[in-house]
């Protein structure tokens, strides 16, 4: 399956694995790169920019496929010197950078100058048309539906990724409520050249967290995740579970940041992902966890993916117009 995301990116299928906190290790990333889609490590998972290079390195034994780096800027609570990080990642030899948070204005020329293609995450078109300015590759656009955090506007992917595609000259990405092969059929024919997925990811035998975890994304449904931080204007959708419900309470009686804290805290995010207990901390997850039946390899999963949307792309949907 090409598009002008695999050929710009040297991959075999249109599928990114995007960033995750805590789950984009090599790994992940491997697996998914060597699967033909894109892995993408994520920078901050590791606690130093030495970390980081040493994660960098270990992907590259366990892969001879592209890979990217995802950096975020600018959404975590804990001072950070991502001066040190872009180093790493420009001495390191990668070629593809994921960026999302904030603008990434101010490493575009370090990354240009070592010959970095990069991936830009944005929840509005007029967002995208800056990074498009700015000189990024690749524009990964976030419906509402997604993971983490998708913005202050509402706007779904059935409406986002097409007006997206119509408004950039940039391949587009399309992120947010995908997980089967019926997403990327629909994201092609919206105008996207390629998709990004992170809960269905989280629920393969690669991803380095908790089984019970995983198991409570194979049983969601689409009424499962809950937007918690609207009131503080960083807008999340996670998990629903007695967290996730605790925090709105707090918030809808108008409780600031401070309150929620002790609640939202990277330490029982962690106890979470390693513990299994869906109740011990904030879990990350999009409604594409409704799409999600099973735990399968990456490999099966992107062949999978793919298969189904060249059987929906040549035969239903070619037969409706035969």
């Amino acid at each position: 399956m090409k598009t002008r995301l695999t050929e710009l990116l040297g991959i075999e299928a249109p599928i990114i694995c995007g960033g995750m906190m805590r789950v984009g290790t090599a790994d992940l990333a491997a697996a998914v790169s060597n699967a033909g889609g894109l892995g993408v490590m994520t920078a901050l998972t590791q606690k130093t920019p030495k970390e980081l290079h040493d994660e960098i390195e270990r992907c590259r034994t366990l892969t001879d496929k592209p890979f990217a780096v995802n950096l975020t800027v600018g959404v975590v609570a804990t001072k950070i010197d991502y001066d040190e990080y872009v180093e790493v990642i420009t001495r390191s030899g990668v070629k593809i950078v994921e960026t999302a948070g904030r603008s990434p204005e101010p490493f575009m020329e370090r990354f240009k100058a070592a010959g970095i293609k990069v991936i830009h995450k944005c929840v509005t078109v007029r967002h995208s048309l800056a990074a498009e300015r700015l000189g990024v590759d690749v524009i990964s656009i976030d419906g509402f539906e997604c993971a983490g955090h998708p913005g202050e506007h509402d706007v779904g992917g059935i409406v986002l990724f097409p007006a997206a595609a119509r408004a950039l000259k940039i391949p587009v990405v399309a992120s947010g409520g995908i997980a089967d092969g019926r997403g990327l059929a629909a994201a092609l024919a919206l105008g996207c050249d390629g998709i990004n997925m992170g809960t269905r990811f989280m629920a393969t035998q690669e991803a380095p967290i908790h089984d019970g975890i995983k198991q409570k994304i194979v049983e969601m449904d689409e009424n499962q995740t809950q937007i918690i931080f609207r009131s503080y204007r960083n807008t999340a959708r996670v998990y629903k579970n007695s967290i996730s419900k605790k925090v709105a309470e707090i918030e809808a009686a108008g409780g600031g940041f401070e309150q929620v804290h002790e609640y939202v805290s990277g330490t029982n995010q962690e106890k979470a992902w390693t513990t299994g207990d869906i109740e011990a901390g904030m879990v990350t997850a999009g409604m594409s966890g409704a799409f999600v039946e099973d735990v399968p390899t990456c490999k099966e999963l992107v062949q999978r993916i793919v298969a189904d949307a060249e059987q929906i792309i040549k035969q239903r949907l070619t037969n409706m117009v035969g």
